[in-house]
Formats: structure tokens, sequence, C-alpha cells
């Protein structure tokens, strides 16, 4: 395998391109164009009136812009008059909607281990936006999702969205699955209320923190009854093959953005995050689910800014501690000294003897 910018090489040589920040698969919204001619109205002309190439949809693995599908989601509601148009287009799905996960949660040994793999690699099979997780409480657990930019957080993305996740529990529970309840992130009027209600077959709440269902925290334990070992056994190292070289670079994108935001005078996790694209949370999720620690590379960019600086400059430490963001010059030494062995003068002095003489 071979990675080449946004191209992931797959095992039969093929190159497959990753959603990239921001973006979403086409498939997640499989179906839709049908859906607009059954209700009456030309799918081309509203999906060009939101400026989305139509035959973007044909290919479910292309990408659309995560604003353009929220934008269109609520647009089909409005213009068709449908208050819960998400949850018809989730009824016309299955829940391949997510990509390629499904085959690998439908392959898992357990519900536990499934919802594991959606939480690991619905970001590399739907959208990088996309944020699962599992809280287990003693009696309940409840799959939570997000999003970073506005996917999931409109009316029509949460409504569609919880019916997709609704959809994923019911496949793998079968007969066994019964929700608790269901909370969505956005505001729910009262007739809508109740057809969510008949349609998830729980109490739904509106204006919750996150999107989320509950169940029982028996499941987890529970066989998938379409486990095959083999297939979950190669499909997952792929996937993680794949994710490890997808991600790769994104230890390389905050290490530049912290050198940027280290020039400039001012660097936080916050700021960095918003230059990203995400939240400081979800940062530095990521960065410990390859290894690292923002902090850690802070301290690393500091000192290679400073060597520089110390080589290349008349910077005083002074200046130059207040630069990097340390409290005062002395703090700024003992770090110095602590990654390189040496003083900030006599490293100044020896490398311009070296490079000058």
């Amino acid at each position: 395998m071979e990675r080449h910018n946004n191209f992931i090489a797959a095992v039969d040589g093929n190159l497959l391109q990753l959603p990239s920040r921001g973006r979403i698969r086409a498939g997640y919204l499989g179906g839709i164009k049908g859906l607009m001619s059954r209700m009456g109205a030309d799918p081309r002309e509203m999906l060009e009136y939101q400026e989305i190439d139509p035959q973007l949809l044909d290919d479910p693995d292309s990408d659309l812009a995560c604003m353009d599908v929220v934008n269109l989601l609520e647009y089909c509601s409005s213009a068709l008059d449908d208050p819960i148009f998400g949850i018809h287009l989730a009824e016309q799905q299955e829940p391949d909607a997510y990509g390629c996960v499904i085959a690998l949660v439908r392959a898992a040994p357990t519900f536990g281990e499934a919802l594991q793999c959606l939480m690991d690699y619905t970001p590399l099979s739907t959208s990088p936006e996309c944020e699962i997780e599992v809280l287990k409480a003693r009696q309940v657990v409840e799959v939570r999702w997000r999003t970073h930019i506005g996917l999931g957080n409109s009316g029509q993305t949460s409504y569609h969205g919880v019916l997709l996740m609704m959809k994923i529990l019911q496949m793998l529970g079968r007969e066994h699955f019964r929700p608790r309840y269901a909370n969505l992130a956005s505001s729910v009027s009262r007739s809508e209320l109740r057809s969510l209600q008949a349609k998830l077959g729980c109490r739904v709440q509106g204006n919750a923190q996150s999107n989320g269902i509950a169940f029982s925290v028996d499941l987890l334990d529970r066989p998938v009854s379409t486990s095959n070992r083999t297939l979950y056994t190669l499909l997952k190292n792929n996937l993680s093959q794949l994710q490890a070289m997808g991600t790769a670079n994104f230890v390389e994108q905050v290490e530049a953005c912290v050198r940027q935001l280290l020039g400039e005078g001012h660097c936080s996790v916050e700021l960095c995050a918003d230059k990203l694209g995400t939240s400081s949370r979800t940062l530095q999720k990521r960065l410990t689910k390859l290894g690292c620690k923002f902090s850690t590379i802070v301290q690393h960019e500091r000192i290679k800014l400073a060597k520089q600086t110390l080589v290349w400059t008349n910077s005083t430490l002074d200046e130059l501690a207040f630069q990097l963001g340390y409290a005062e010059q002395t703090s700024f030494g003992r770090a110095f000294k602590r990654h390189t062995g040496m003083t900030p003068n006599a490293y100044r002095s020896q490398e311009r003897m070296k490079r000058f003489s």
C-alpha cells in the first residue's frame, strides 16, 4: 500500500479517496433523488438549485461538503412541505448508507465489538466530521453521535441520523434490541415529536446536548447473528491500515499549525483546533489515538523554533522566551537544557561556530 496526498492504495491496487475535512460520502444521501421524484419534484432542478451536481449522488464513493448536505435536507423539507423529510429519507435507506464500515459491523463477533468498530471507522468510511461514542452506565448504554461542522445539528439531519442509527442497532440486535429512549440535539415540535416516537418506537427528547439512542447494557455481549470471524479479521486489518495511513499526517498538520501559531506569538489547543476546523476535544482525542499529546508537540516545536532562532537571529533570551510562550527566561532555559543537554547560550555559540567558521 502507498499513500499519495488524499488517496489511499487499496489491496487490489486501486486508489480510494478518503473524505477530507468538512466532506461526507455521497452514499449518505443514497435514494434521495428517488424520494424527490416520488414526492412530485424534479431532482435535478432541486439539486442544482442547491449547487450540487446530480451526478455526484450516483456514485456513493464521491463526497459532498457537509454543509451542502445540511442545507439540502432543510431545503427539501421546506420546498416539499415535509417537516420530517429526514425521517422519510432514512426510511428509504439501509444501514449501508454509512459506507464500508457496515460490512465490518455485520461481521463482528458481538454487539459491543460492532459498536467499537462503528466508533473507530465511521470517520474513515463516512466522514471525518462524524464522531460516535458509547457511554455505559450500570443498566443502560447510550450511543451518541455528533459532528463539528453542522451536520447532525439541524432538524432534518438529526431526524435522518437518528433513524439510520436505529436501523444499524436493530440490524445488530434483531429482536433483542429495544430502545429505551432517543435524544436529538435539535429542537422538535409537538407534532413532529409524535411522528418521531411512532417511527422510532421509544420516547424522544429534543434540545439534548447530543444525538443519542439508549438500550440495555446486556445487549453488548450478545453475539451478532451475521458474525464471520474470518471476514471480520480481514476487514478490520485492512481498515486499520487505511486508518493509520490516512490519519498519519494529522500529526504533521498539528505540528505545522503549532509552528505557525508559535511564530505569531499565540499558541493554544483552542486556536490550533479552530485553524484545523475541529474542536479542541476532538483534536486531542485524535492525537491520543495516534499516541501523541498536544502539549508534547508544542514542546518539541518550541525547541525546534528556539534552535533556529538562536542560530539565525540575535534575539535575546528574554525575547525568545516571550515569543515561545514561556512565563520567564528561566523556564525556557530549563526546558531547552532538558531537551538538548545545553543552555541556550551554549547551543548558540556551538552552532554558530560550526556554521560560520
